[in-house]
């Protein structure tokens, strides 16, 4: 949902470079040195502890408000366990649900949980907890200020229902396929009810946040560093990653270093063993020094923008179309990105099972953009801008500054539509201001999209204002076609049907312009030390270290 964006990178005096890494250091207990580690070792060693850099953490740890940013998430998913495991391809398998049943056509689901299991302060994580955490996620407390989840498929949400212990009956009022994958989804981690049920000021104490995950939360420095340790009882893992009993690490420590040069060289000089989202353009070179550099896609959309066709110069379907066939996404890829990254085929990512290969509809086609701004009224005029009753045709372009690389991208993506008339700028807004900055984006004719989902229903809730939904393109529920595409996404009972739905919402969305795909999103990239084992990425293209170990 929130967005991220590359500045250019500074850098720092060899003194406050010098002093950085002896804080690191300091902080770290176990780690490696040295920079080449060994790639022949193959069976997992414990101890050890895992340094890893990260660009910010947030002063409140509301899990309702944090639990699904591109940082925290790191961290959620270390102390919090999930009822299933999806992997990056979409599939789904047992996790603190061992298996489930769907009925009446989807409207009814019943989960058997495993037994046994416990929060860390041992509580039980039984159907009562997975209740209490479902009916949460579904309506949220408004009343105590805590948010629902924001892509639960809630809208027809009934009522979560303990049958016994370890039973529990989920009942929709309409059919929701997306039910059982969405359990998967980052947003849907399991905390204990005691943490539910504190008030969203309590809640902002990590110490506080009670998970079921292999790590606990040892102690924390807001926006300095968080220490995990690991959980000595835990034996719950997903079943997928092949390992369930407690996790390698001793512990895990976050150290919030904000500039990016800096957690990259504490890496390569073995004060660390993992950064964040390092540079693209610098990954060839980190590999060549033996380092991983893991760029997984998340299921979701693609990086590319959401295009306003209810006001302004986008609501006219020529000029949505030329702005796509304006933007050359080879000269993107070649340009900006190294392996790793991949050409948009929908506005869909590769990995989702439904995605389509709907390319040659928005092809690069500079002298079909000319011709369809001037079919609109759009005349080249002084300076090489088009204009039409005194207005210059002319966007603002908001780097996203949660993914990678948006800032190189946009500023290619001006050059290329002032190739036909089209004036563009670009406007920086900082990491820390971009939350505010979303609340008040709708005045952007073309926003950059960064959106992860587990499960294709959730397209459907962001076509149009339908039921609520969030209205991505701007007309509301004028458009009937979209209307209609949306219900049939969200009340499909078999994944056929919505699988045929799924091609036409992508066609149609596409041939009306209402979304410019770029390239495939990777918005989390993992520089790791070679001495890191392990390390595995789920749908949502986080990295668990509950399987990762140092050699």
């Amino acid at each position: 949902m929130v967005r991220r964006n590359r500045f250019h990178r500074a850098v720092l005096g060899v003194t406050a470079l010098a002093a950085l890494l002896l804080l690191i250091a300091a902080c770290s207990s176990g780690g490696s040195t040295g920079t080449t580690g060994t790639t022949a070792a193959t069976t997992p060693k414990d101890g050890g502890n895992l340094t890893f850099l990260i660009q910010e953490f947030p002063a409140g740890w509301v899990s309702s408000e944090s639990n699904i940013s591109s940082y925290e998430g790191n961290l959620w998913g270390e102390i919090t366990d999930k009822l299933v495991y999806v992997s990056d391809t979409g599939q789904v398998s047992p996790w603190i649900a061992t298996s489930w049943q769907t009925e009446d056509n989807a409207e009814k689901y019943i989960l058997h949980l495993k037994p046994g299991v416990t929060f860390s302060d041992g509580e039980p994580l039984n159907a009562a907890a997975v209740v209490d955490n479902i009916t949460l996620w579904a309506k949220g407390d408004p009343a105590r200020g805590i948010a629902k989840v924001g892509l639960f498929p809630a809208l027809n949400f009934e009522q979560a229902t303990a049958v016994n212990s370890t039973t529990v009956e989920v009942d929709f009022s309409k059919p929701t396929l997306g039910f059982i994958p969405t359990l998967g989804y980052h947003g849907s981690i399991l905390l204990a009810p005691k943490t539910l049920a504190l008030s969203v000021n309590q809640q902002a104490n990590l110490l506080d946040e009670i998970g079921s995950g292999p790590f606990v939360v040892k102690s924390y420095q807001t926006g300095v560093s968080y220490t995990l340790v690991r959980r000595a009882n835990y034996n719950w893992g997903p079943p997928a990653l092949g390992h369930t009993g407690p996790a390698y690490l001793n512990s895990i420590t976050y150290k919030v270093v904000a500039d990016e040069s800096t957690r990259e060289q504490a890496v390569v000089a073995g004060d660390a063993q993992a950064d964040f989202n390092v540079t693209p353009s610098d990954i060839p070179s980190l590999e060549s020094q033996g380092f991983t550099v893991a760029t997984p896609r998340y299921l979701g959309f693609v990086d590319g923008f959401e295009v306003d066709g209810g006001s302004g110069p986008t609501s006219s379907l020529q000029v949505r179309r030329a702005i796509q066939h304006a933007i050359n996404r080879s000269q993107i890829l070649s340009t900006i990105y190294p392996k790793g990254w991949y050409a948009a085929t929908s506005f869909i990512q590769g990995n989702v099972p439904e995605v389509a290969n709907d390319s040659a509809l928005f092809n690069y086609d500079p002298s079909l953009s000319d011709s369809l701004l001037t079919q609109a009224g759009w005349i080249v005029g002084a300076g090489g801008y088009r204009h039409k009753d005194g207005q210059t045709l002319s966007f603002t372009l908001v780097p996203n500054p949660y993914v990678p690389s948006t800032q190189q991208e946009d500023e290619l993506i001006a050059q290329q539509f002032a190739k036909v008339g089209i004036k563009a700028q670009l406007k920086i807004v900082p990491l820390s201001d971009y939350a505010s900055f979303a609340a008040v984006s709708t005045a952007y004719p073309l926003l950059s999209v960064s959106r992860s989902f587990i499960d294709f229903s959730t397209v459907g809730g962001v076509l149009t204002s339908l039921n609520g939904g969030q209205n991505w393109f701007g007309v509301g529920t004028s458009n009937k076609t979209l209307d209609t595409l949306s219900e049939e996404i969200e009340s499909a009972s078999s994944t056929a049907q919505r699988s045929a739905v799924a091609n036409q919402v992508q066609s149609y969305v596409l041939t009306q312009g209402y979304f410019d795909p770029i390239v495939q999103q990777v918005q989390r990239i993992y520089l790791i030390a070679p001495n890191v084992h392990g390390v595995t990425y789920n749908g949502v293209a986080y990295a668990n270290f509950y399987t990762a170990w140092l050699s």
